[in-house]
Formats: structure tokens, sequence, C-alpha cells
């Protein structure tokens, strides 16, 4: 019987940029309506989403092409959530800092917007987490800065582990995201068909 071929590093890193490539075009395909649609889906199929009243939730704040979690946040606080967004520091790293209705949002550099030095510093406990592309077993194709990864890797020193959502459209989907060891995995996804769990690894 034939054995599957492994991927060397290099062929491995050239299918993530097709892969990423193809999903996020796909993605920019979509109109604004269908997009404001399915941000309205998203939120009506995450209530479904469990946490515990009181629990710190990370969302984001869309930028480019991506699905608007504002709405789904709403619902999420009005369900007890405390929410904290991402802010990008530099190019390795990024903190998460509480997001209240009256919080001040400021440009943050590296195109996206967050709240300002004064809002407080939290670990999140479930984090909503952009994405280019995902796969059924919860494999997710980040956009390549690997700022998420650190992110966990840091919250794991403290001996945290936030439950991992992912956030996309439908048609980021994709047949598998090629691993790596340090790659981040899905518990759930959601999207405009709903809220789904992942098959085994």
């Amino acid at each position: 019987m034939e054995q599957p071929v492994e991927l060397t590093v290099p062929d491995r890193k050239e299918l993530k940029k097709a892969l990423r490539r193809e999903a996020l075009a796909r993605r920019d395909a979509l109109d604004a309506g269908y997009r404001a649609d399915a941000s309205l889906e998203v939120a009506r199929h995450g209530r479904g989403v469990a946490f515990e009243p009181g629990a710190v939730v990370s969302g984001f704040w869309p930028i480019r092409s991506e699905i608007d979690p504002r709405p789904l946040l709403s619902v999420l606080r009005k369900r007890g959530a405390r929410l904290c967004l991402p802010v990008v520091q530099n190019r390795e790293t990024i903190i998460f800092r509480e997001y209240l209705d009256e919080t001040a949002m400021v440009d943050t550099g590296f195109g996206t917007i967050g709240p300002s030095p004064e809002a407080r510093l939290l670990d999140p406990e479930l984090m909503l987490v952009p994405l280019a592309a995902f796969d059924v077993r919860g494999g997710r194709l980040g956009y390549g800065a690997g700022h998420y990864d650190r992110a966990l890797a840091r919250l794991a020193e403290k001996g945290r582990h936030p439950l991992l959502i992912g956030l996309a459209f439908d048609c980021q989907e994709v047949a598998e995201v090629p691993d790596e060891p340090h790659d981040l995995r899905l518990a759930q996804i959601l999207t405009e068909s709903g809220l789904r769990g992942v098959l085994p690894a």
C-alpha cells in the first residue's frame, strides 16, 4: 500500500500560502449584503457559545473583509461576558485590553483598531479567533504573523488555556490545513451556518 507523502517544511509553507490566498480571495468576493447578513447569523448562532457569567471573552475588531464579530460581542456582553480585544503592540506581540461600552477605540497600528492604553489588561478565558482558513479538524490558518500562537504560549506560561473558537465565513473552509508543531487548534468553529465542534485530529 502506498504511503502518504510527508510534506517538507518549505512545501508545507508554500501550501499554506496558496490555501491562504485562495480562501481570502473567496472571502473578498462576498458582497456587502451577504457579509452583513452573515454577521447577524453568527450573532444568532453565538447564543450557543457556552461560558460562565463574568468570563473574559476576547473578540476582535474586523479589518479588510473579515466577518464582523461586533453583533456577536453585543450578544455575549448581554449574556454576562466580560469583553476584551487584541491590541498589536509590535510585529511579535498582541495583548488584550478590556472593551466596555464607553471604551475609547484608537488606531493601534498594523491596520488595526483597539481599546486605548487606559483600558485594563485582561487574560481571556475564551477567544474568538480571526482566521484566513479552517478545516473540520479545527486546523486554523492565520495571516502568517503568528500573533495568536505566541499569545497562547504566553498564556500557557501562566497556566491559562482559553477555549478557542474560530470565527469565519463558510467559504473559508478548506479540505485540510497542513499542521506545524506550533500551530493552534480550534475547539469550535462559528460561521453563518452555525456553531460546530471539530473532528478528532
